[in-house]
């Protein structure tokens, strides 16, 4: 039958209904060819054009009619006069333009992304010159909070993310810093952040100086006072863990006050609770102050900033003293950040205030003084400073008052149990 299938026809094995020649061999069909190595028909006609209308040019000596010269033919739709315009233009002998004009949409969305956030810029003329920009930056996802770990494979890449997003923002001429805290995954964070900037500065043609990464200690966890010394609360559940299991199994005599306390610390994150509400929330004599890391991180930005003027600071620390910081700035508590999420510090030259940028809201701030803050010591002998009869600050006064102030023990300020800084007990409003 004419409809049966021959597999010989295929190049396959003969059926079993008839036996082949043995000289015939078996038929294969070349595959179609896809490639094609002459021009498209129009860019074919377009070059025989140009051919033609270049020997004309020759031939009479004088510029003949081209395609690129819109003005001998107004038919031409006025796009293509422009890209013809373009196309005639002389280019520069020297450098190339700008990369968001030789780049495609892809590209130029990209460069832009960064932008299109909530926040609204005041025009040139009402913009406030700023000293430094600041990013405190919390740590990627890490592999766990009982041991000194470091990020894992997401972590690693939201860092990464991080630092290759701040190129987009970043001008060329600027100056990069990059500080971290003394912690595996804070240095992990600094150093994926490093990478990521590096590859978005190479991808956008940015010509910028980037530090490499540098461990401050005013930029730490916060600590706890232990048998061993202060330990970040991560590095301290080791000992912690070990001598609570020992209490278990002997169960004789009283648990010292900072097992005690870091014990609640873990078992709140054991509950599904937040460790570090309890930790900004209840007052604990081993753990250190919230008041005191928002202090310490003060010291460490003034001292960045005058190390390094004009130049961007990205802080990459933990969550805990950078909650810290936006309570003390705000007032309320925004929330915990999340892994590779910052709190922005700006600088404003020339004047003793900052402005505090986190989810969406901005907070102007004084920069603390930290010479003239209390130290809350049982010999504390800090006086309120008071203004000057013409409005400025009487650094005169403040000595004189400091060299002849002396207060009995029942006068002299103690720790508030917040850890907030406050009056100093006994004293009396002026």
């Amino acid at each position: 039958m004419s409809g049966d299938h021959d597999p010989s026809r295929n190049g396959g094995p003969p059926s079993n209904d008839g036996a082949a020649p043995a000289d015939r061999a078996p038929r294969r069909h070349p595959l179609p060819r896809t490639d094609r190595d002459e021009a498209p028909l129009y860019l074919a006609r377009y070059h025989e054009r140009q051919a033609r209308q270049a020997a004309d040019q020759a031939h009479n000596g004088q510029p003949g009619t081209t395609d690129a010269d819109p003005a001998d033919d107004p038919s031409t739709p006025l796009y293509l006069r422009r890209f013809r315009d373009r196309s005639d233009r002389p280019r520069p002998a020297e450098g190339r333009s700008p990369l968001w004009e030789r780049s495609g949409p892809g590209m130029q969305r990209a460069m832009s992304e960064d932008n299109r956030n909530k926040e609204i810029s005041a025009p040139p003329e009402a913009q406030r010159a700023i000293a430094n920009e600041i990013y405190l930056v919390r740590h990627g996802e890490t592999q766990g909070y009982s041991t000194e770990s470091g990020l894992t494979p997401l972590g690693t890449w939201q860092a990464h993310t991080w630092g290759h997003t701040l190129a987009k923002r970043i001008r060329d001429g600027e100056q990069v810093v990059l500080v971290t805290a003394a912690t595996n995954r804070a240095g992990q964070t600094a150093e994926q952040i490093h990478l990521g900037l590096d590859d978005g500065l190479t991808m956008f043609e940015k010509n910028v100086a980037v530090t490499a990464p540098e461990p401050r200690p005013e930029f730490r966890n916060f600590g706890v006072a232990t048998p061993d010394g202060i330990r970040d609360v991560t590095g301290a559940f080791r000992r912690y863990y070990a001598q609570l299991e020992a209490f278990e199994r002997t169960a004789l005599g009283d648990r010292p006050m900072w097992l005690v306390e870091i014990d609640r610390f873990w078992r709140t994150q054991q509950g599904g609770a937040d460790p570090i509400t309890y930790w900004l929330q209840v007052p604990m004599l081993h753990f250190e102050p919230p008041a005191m890391c928002v202090r310490r991180f003060w010291v460490g930005l003034q001292r960045l900033a005058a190390e390094h003027p004009g130049a961007r600071l990205v802080v990459a620390t933990h969550s805990g003293p950078i909650r810290a910081f936006a309570i003390a700035a705000f007032g309320y508590d925004p929330g915990e950040p999340y892994n590779t999420e910052h709190v922005r510090v700006k600088l404003v030259q020339g004047s003793r205030e900052a402005l505090v940028t986190y989810r969406n809201r901005v907070q102007e701030v004084h920069v603390p003084e930290i010479e003239a803050l209390p130290t809350w010591q049982l010999d504390e002998a800090w006086r309120p400073p008071m203004p000057a009869p013409g409005g400025e600050h009487d650094h005169e006064r403040d000595d004189a008052d400091r060299a002849s102030a002396s207060v009995g023990a029942g006068e002299r300020g103690g720790a508030h149990p917040t850890g907030r800084v406050g009056r100093p007990a006994g004293r009396t409003k002026r």
